[in-house]
């Protein structure tokens, strides 16, 4: 018995790091390449090392391409107001459903989940006709505005609230706290594990979105990251030493989020409210 236990747990190992290495390998090559020049890049053969290494790339990249603080700073904007607003409002419609009582709450939490089941991809034309008719195409709002909410973390904050001890919030309510009082003095502080995984799922979704903005923004100073590292490639000639140092420098905020959230992580997967 434990014999077999241990060829199982060497299967499991062995394909674990054969998933890693499948999974970093590519990431490793992108990072050596940042500090390649192009002409070593396209020249054939996979070499972790540089031959002549250069900081060149990103120095170009910050320095010679003017636009490119401006996408920076255009993409985090986005990013960061989006997961704002939907950590508040998502958050909220969420305890309403699981802990309010109001007309039409059932048919709401229906709507939510049939709303789930549409695919992003039949609303993109619609979208852009409303924004069209708004005026906000090649604006923040454009982008910010229709993604502040959505029905996936909605259901998802709903589900943990309902777990959530009630009688935490019965004495809150015994203290002379209100709804809004006991729902951010008390609720939200003691979700900060859904909260977290909410966080790091949204800035990712919006921080690598390709599909919106090239929809909703046209100049290219209103471009966000994705778009502007498209920028890099021509139809005769792709600067793969410029994309590979401008994919490193888009790679780190989500590091950055994943590594101050993570601890939080795996408990708001799980859906438990009690602390």
């Amino acid at each position: 018995m434990k014999k077999k236990m241990g060829i199982g747990k060497l299967l499991l190992y062995t394909i674990l790091v054969l998933y890693a290495l499948t999974t970093i390998i590519p990431f490793l090559w992108a990072l050596s390449s940042s500090f390649k020049s192009l002409q070593e890049i396209v020249s054939g053969g996979i070499n972790f090392i540089p031959k002549n290494f250069t900081l060149g790339n990103y120095k170009t990249i910050f320095i010679e391409e003017e636009l490119f603080p401006r996408w920076m700073f255009n993409s985090l904007f986005i990013a960061v107001s989006v997961t704002l607003l939907n950590l508040l409002f998502n958050s909220m419609a969420g305890y309403a459903l699981a802990r309010l009582n109001f007309p039409g709450k059932k048919a709401l939490f229906i709507g939510i989940l049939g709303v789930l089941m549409i695919p992003a991809q039949v609303t993109m034309i619609p979208n852009y006709l409303i924004l069209k008719e708004l005026g906000w195409l090649n604006s923040y709002q454009g982008m910010i505005v229709p993604a502040m909410i959505n029905a996936t973390y909605i259901f998802m904050m709903r589900q943990f609230f309902v777990n959530f001890p009630k009688e935490l919030e019965e004495a809150a309510e015994l203290d002379g706290l209100g709804k809004f009082g006991t729902f951010f003095r008390i609720v939200m502080p003691l979700a900060k594990p859904a909260l977290a995984a909410q966080a790091i799922f949204i800035f990712m979704g919006s921080w690598n979105d390709f599909m919106r903005p090239l929809i909703v923004m046209t100049d290219a100073e209103m471009f966000t990251l994705p778009l502007g590292l498209n920028t890099f490639k021509g139809q005769f000639v792709s600067y793969w030493n410029y994309i590979m140092a401008a994919s490193m420098v888009f790679t780190l905020p989500v590091l950055v989020i994943y590594a101050f959230f993570n601890r939080y992580f795996i408990k708001g997967v799980s859906f438990t409210g009690g602390k």
